[in-house]
């Protein structure tokens, strides 16, 4: 038996629908969440160094999964 993660069982998506430049020293929060909130430390590959901005917990992310906080609006996403 495998286990599953709750975005397989309900079929959540955290990857983007649309482009983004993210780089060193951007805010971005990952997947659909609107919290936490995270200063990017570094980017290698399809990978970001993550900073949490409230407790200072350092996180790998996929770079699909961040979204830069006063990035692109909603609406041209929806595009």
């Amino acid at each position: 038996m495998s286990l599953s993660s709750y975005s397989d069982v309900f079929s959540i998506s955290h990857e983007r629908e649309y482009e983004e430049d993210i780089q060193a020293g951007d805010l971005v929060r990952t997947g659909p969440n609107l919290f936490p909130h995270f200063e990017v430390v570094a980017v290698h590959g399809d990978k970001a160094w993550v900073r949490n901005v409230v407790n200072g917990a350092d996180h790998l992310a996929l770079l699909s999964r961040c979204r830069k906080i006063n990035g692109q609006p909603l609406a041209e996403a929806a595009e």
